[in-house]
């Protein structure tokens, strides 16, 4: 029963008609979503991306379209000619734009049939995330589904529009390029034409942007696909998306304003909301110290306190022998929140311990006193305690002893935790912010050696260079992360843009001169030819869409995700290739034993 468009024109969309619409004569065309057979008249709700709009089938309007759309089933795709009317009073739906309307259909065009969905597409009902992947085509036709995409759409013109005015110029680098070291494992390209050498994909444009910085073009951005081959974690994906952008002759407090302008006209044209700038920055130490997170939460309080000095000497030994040895306690107040239960506060010791903490110290503030396991150990404290939290009556205390910053770690991951269980988190509500001066290195117990904290193009503070050779751990970073809601949303740093620094800096990372030259040797030559002060940064598209959207996962808000262990459902890859094709690239696979 299949027709051919045969010259058919669609006039309107399903989500445009209105009052003002009545008494036209139109043409949808979309897929049957819902089909109604109320005895005489058949209804079907034709949808497209636009919206949904009623459709009426009445044998006294046209016999032959009632009869064709007897046989209409869900998701068939239709065109339909009718004429616009006013619904009979009583049945209009406030929840539709087209509520008001409904379209007599005068002719009915089947353009193709369905056969059964896997899954309804019904916003309300929860379909397995496995299931609604391997039919995403099917998934995308779900009015909140397809509303991702058009506001990472919308996104994407928004950044545009803002550098462009801003006088930065799109590039595109390449996606074949070599392997270097940058924190993950590359994916890696055989070439065909060279056997036995591969191209790599890039985990970001890092080294391409600085040498544009080089060539002069002194403001560049692309909105790029990125790649990393790790094992992925919940909210990872191996292909992802970012804004990139370097620029020249900017330090970073001319740099970040510019960004933050850019992320407020992301949010006032998705979402039309003007957020205040400048956006509050704290310095790395502090926001550990503050918030026990390098990228902390600020839509609500819950700040943690030092405690330290009231238990140096106590009689509480486990508190007590961890100041003695250097370490910290650090305290939170839950307001009215005592009244947790004893397995919740059980499930926040073990997630404690679950973090490399010793344990969890917990107290319930009464009128009378501390209720506590250790409650005769804290007495002597108590009022010091008390007033150093600004804990009242009503109120849960929680204690956490260990070194900096393990201490500060554990004790913020339970605010969050404790923030959730108190409903504290506001819906809606974004709060952004900048955290600053990280620190250049980590040392690797494992490998006795040190580790870029962001990556080995990182400037060190001009006062902090000369501790690269006594201190290195005290050096701070030119490097700067934007947090949004408690999520990294965009990270990056002023660069090293002289070599001798450059060098120094793979000195103290123990890469070898020779290793240096070999993996960046073009990066270093080009620092050679004067190259400009740069510094740039990388902003996770799929992380501001999935904030914008209020989506949970990035999943939600890509056309064609990956699961979590980087298969695709849809496309089945990776998978096996033809025989023929690995011998074309000289590769030979290998059994493991």
């Amino acid at each position: 029963m299949t027709d051919t468009l045969g010259g058919w024109r669609r006039t309107h969309s399903s989500g445009e008609l209105r009052a003002s619409h009545v008494g036209r004569t139109v043409t949808l065309m979309g897929w049957a979503f819902r089909r109604r057979d109320h005895g005489g008249l058949i209804f079907v709700d034709l949808r497209d991306r636009e919206g949904l709009t009623q459709c009426v089938f009445n044998p006294e309007t046209s016999g032959e379209a009632h009869t064709r759309a007897q046989e209409v089933r869900s998701e068939f795709v239709l065109a339909v000619v009718g004429t616009v009317q006013r619904r009979p009073p009583g049945t209009e739906n406030p929840k539709l734009p087209t509520g008001d309307v409904e379209v007599q259909v005068s002719q009915l065009k089947v353009l193709n049939e369905s056969k059964p969905l896997p899954f309804p597409l019904e916003e309300e009902i929860e379909v397995d995330e496995t299931v609604r992947f391997r039919h995403r085509y099917l998934d995308l036709r779900r009015p909140a589904a397809y509303l991702n995409l058009v506001i990472r759409d919308q996104a994407c013109r928004a950044v545009r529009e803002y550098l462009h005015a801003h006088g930065f110029v799109e590039v595109e680098t390449p996606f074949l390029t070599r392997s270097t070291p940058e924190g993950a494992r590359d994916f890696l390209v055989p070439s065909r034409l060279t056997r036995g050498s591969f191209y790599a994909l890039p985990q970001s444009p890092q080294l391409f942007k600085q040498l544009l910085m080089v060539a002069g073009v002194e403001r560049y951005f692309q909105i790029v696909r990125c790649f990393r081959d790790e094992d992925l974690r919940r909210d990872r994906q191996p292909e992802f998306t970012q804004i990139d952008i370097e620029t020249s002759f900017l330090d970073r407090d001319e740099f970040l304003p510019i960004v933050e302008g850019m992320v407020a006209a992301i949010w006032r044209r998705v979402k039309g909301i003007e957020l205040p700038t400048p956006f509050p920055r704290l310095a790395f130490e502090e926001a550990i110290a503050r918030f026990g997170s390098d990228k902390p939460d600020l839509r609500f309080g819950l700040e943690l306190t030092d405690c330290s000095n009231l238990f140096g000497g106590s009689e509480f030994q486990a508190f007590a022998q961890v100041v003695a040895a250097g370490g910290v306690v650090k305290g939170l107040r839950a307001p009215k929140a005592a009244g947790m239960s004893r397995k919740e506060l059980d499930d926040l010791t073990e997630t404690a311990k679950s973090l490399g903490g010793k344990g969890l110290v917990w107290a319930k503030v009464n009128p009378e006193g501390l209720q506590s396991p250790v409650a005769r150990f804290l007495d002597p404290v108590r009022p010091a305690l008390m007033s150093r939290l600004a804990a009242e009556p009503g109120d849960l205390v929680l204690l956490v002893g260990d070194q900096m910053p393990l201490a500060a770690t554990v004790l913020g991951r339970l605010r969050q935790e404790v923030a959730q269980r108190l409903h504290l988190v506001p819906e809606g509500e974004f709060r952004m912010a900048w955290v600053v001066d990280f620190p250049l290195v980590e040392w690797n117990e494992e490998e006795r050696r040190w580790n870029a904290v962001h990556h080995p193009f990182t400037a060190p503070r001009d006062e902090d260079l000369p501790l690269l050779d006594t201190d290195p751990g005290r050096a701070r970073a030119k490097a700067y992360d934007l947090v949004i809601n408690g999520q990294e949303a965009a990270g990056g740093s002023i660069r090293i843009h002289q070599q001798s620094v450059q060098e120094k800096m793979f000195k103290l990372l123990g890469i070898a001169p020779q290793e240096a030259r070999a993996r960046f040797g073009f990066l270093l030559e080009a620092l050679e030819f004067g190259a400009p002060p740069m510094g740039g940064i990388a902003a996770g598209l799929d992380r501001l869409v999935a904030l914008l959207t209020g989506e949970g996962s990035i999943r939600e808000v890509i056309a064609f995700p990956k699961t979590q262990k980087g298969t695709c459902p849809l496309t089945d890859a990776p998978s096996p290739v033809d025989p023929a094709q690995l011998r074309d690239l000289g590769i030979r696979l290998v059994e493991e034993p």
